[in-house]
């Protein structure tokens, strides 16, 4: 019986551990979480979702209250046209984190950053060109293009010097998809370095309509290699979503997929930007606690924890200091939910928006748990303790478990 150390990810002759651990934001996917992939031989995601908030946080920028500042006379309005982002202030956050995190690099694997190309930011084109083209000038490895893929990507970072030199992939639901994608960059002559194929059961935002139960990850990562095969295109494809043990990992591998995407297990890492009370909702949750729905503004479906503060909340919208999701004409589907119950309900001080909510201030204040599928079974892969709080692990314990585990099984973390 094969684990999942017998099988290698090879870009030319670099050689990883076939474990890739998924881009999650808002700094859920710490540097920590990333450099530990990278030490142990892997790869690890670090996120660009909402960076100049993140950098505040991290190193104590005032991104967000400049910004605050700037439009508080607009704090009222409906119309969010005037709310843009500074460009310089996009590029000096991602140069921040993404230049501290490769700095502090140690061992044979890579860190990337997840590019979420739905954070429109009121300037689609502009705000995430300024995201990609500062990741590579400080030394990313790679870059993964996920949450809407935006088909012009690699045209926008072709003149720079490291286009071909640092790892650029993308993430797909589907053969269509894929096929679209290469088809839009034949210009760039440009391929993906790799292929992340995210099924069903993967967490926050999927690529698929309310009809997702009726499609299977390994139906499409096998449809996604049929087509690459065919088409006689050498590119790693690495599914993603639902790959709970190293046991799930190693029956993609020996099926032709390159390497596996994970995430799930990671959230409840030391390591892992959640915080740690909120850790213990995702061990506590049980299956009839997960569900997929339409309250995300970007009219994706989520799939996230059915009692986390952010469903049903009422807050104003906050794009003045955030508004990461606000479109390319300042709209957002969460103000127009906002507006329609403030005018249905004139004279309430508190009321529930029960259609939408309000992304960018429930991720930053990690109110949104969005979630994995098998996030329900979390509470198998530790130890309860007297208090019925469950103990959390390391990043390289979850992953060596992946790396190293057979026959279906889940290694538990030595007791504290």
């Amino acid at each position: 019986m094969k684990c999942v150390d017998d099988f290698r990810l090879r870009f030319g002759k670099r050689e990883l551990v076939p474990i890739m651990i998924g881009g999650m934001g808002v700094d859920i996917s710490t540097a920590e979480l990333a450099l530990e992939a990278a030490r142990l031989g892997g790869i690890g995601h670090i996120s660009d979702a909402m960076l100049p908030t993140v950098t505040d946080k991290r190193y104590k920028t005032k991104f967000v209250s400049e910004k605050q500042k700037q439009y508080k006379l607009n704090i009222l309005e409906t119309d969010k046209t005037i709310v843009k982002f500074d460009l310089e202030q996009v590029a000096e956050a991602s140069r921040l984190h993404v230049r501290s995190t490769m700095d502090a690099k140690r061992g044979d694997g890579m860190v990337f950053i997840n590019c979420m190309e739905k954070l429109t930011m009121n300037a689609p084109r502009e705000t995430l060109r300024t995201r990609m083209l500062t990741a590579l000038d400080e030394g990313i490895d790679g870059i993964t293009l996920a949450a809407g893929l935006h088909l012009g990507s690699f045209a926008m970072m072709q003149d720079h010097p490291r286009f071909h030199d640092a790892k650029l992939g993308i993430i797909v639901s589907s053969v269509r998809a894929l096929q679209l994608f290469l088809r839009k960059n034949v210009k760039t002559n440009r391929l993906p370095d790799y292929i992340v194929v995210e099924g069903p059961l993967a967490g926050g935002h999927l690529g698929f309509g309310m009809d997702w139960a009726q499609y299977d990850l390994r139906t499409i990562t096998a449809e996604v290699i049929q087509f690459l095969k065919n088409e006689q295109l050498d590119i790693p494809v690495i599914p993603a979503g639902g790959i709970f043990t190293g046991s799930d990992a190693v029956s993609y591998l020996e099926t032709g997929s390159s390497a596996v995407q994970v995430a799930t297990r990671f959230t409840v890492a030391e390591e892992c930007g959640i915080p740690k009370k909120i850790q213990q909702e995702y061990f506590k949750a049980s299956e009839e606690d997960i569900e997929v729905n339409t309250l995300s503004p970007t009219g994706y479906p989520m799939r996230m924890i059915k009692g986390c503060p952010a469903i049903g909340s009422g807050i104003r919208p906050n794009c003045e200091a955030f508004g990461y999701v606000l479109d390319g004409n300042g709209r957002c589907g969460y103000i127009d939910a906002y507006n329609r119950v403030v005018a249905e309900n004139p004279d309430a001080k508190k009321f529930s928006v029960p259609d939408k909510t309000c992304l960018c201030t429930h991720m930053r204040n990690y109110d949104l748990w969005t979630c994995g599928h098998y996030a329900y079974r979390l509470k198998d892969t530790s130890h309860r303790n007297e208090d019925g709080s469950y103990q959390l692990l390391t990043a390289e314990h979850i992953f060596l478990d992946y790396q190293f585990s057979k026959d279906n099984k889940i290694a538990l973390p030595a007791k504290k």
